[in-house]
């Protein structure tokens, strides 16, 4: 049974940054793409960053790109995102993904295992 929580989440001033972490069990961490999605309030989910299964690959919406960035670590089975320069508009939930194989792409349907989510609230 995969298990994927996250933590981190938090508010925070404009400007300001946090970093969320994704704690995976169940399967062999390293054998698989991990992904961050968010979700804002009347909006759909939305595709924040991905990467690859030893961490060479990395990919990132426009939105936060230069911004946002995502690394793993395959020894402790976690996956982090690293934010900074925080905007109201990045207010959400956000969620972590596990995908099916290496490496997975920034459809939410390539990702078969979900987190619960933990909340960023950004403040202007």
């Amino acid at each position: 049974q995969v298990q994927l929580v996250e933590s981190g989440g938090g508010l925070v001033q404009a400007g300001g940054s946090l970093r969320l972490s994704c704690a995976a069990s169940g399967r062999t961490f390293k054998n698989y793409a991990m992904g961050w999605f968010r979700q804002a309030p009347g909006k759909e989910r939305e595709f924040v960053a991905r990467i690859g299964w030893s961490g060479g690959f990395t990919s990132y919406a426009d939105s936060v790109k230069g911004r946002f960035t995502i690394s793993r670590d395959n020894a402790k089975n976690t996956m982090y995102l690293q934010m900074n320069s925080l905007k109201p508009e990045d207010t959400a939930v956000y969620y972590c993904a596990q995908g099916r194989g290496r490496i997975s792409g920034p459809r939410a349907d390539e990702y078969d295992y979900w987190g619960q989510g933990t909340q960023v609230t950004v403040s202007s």
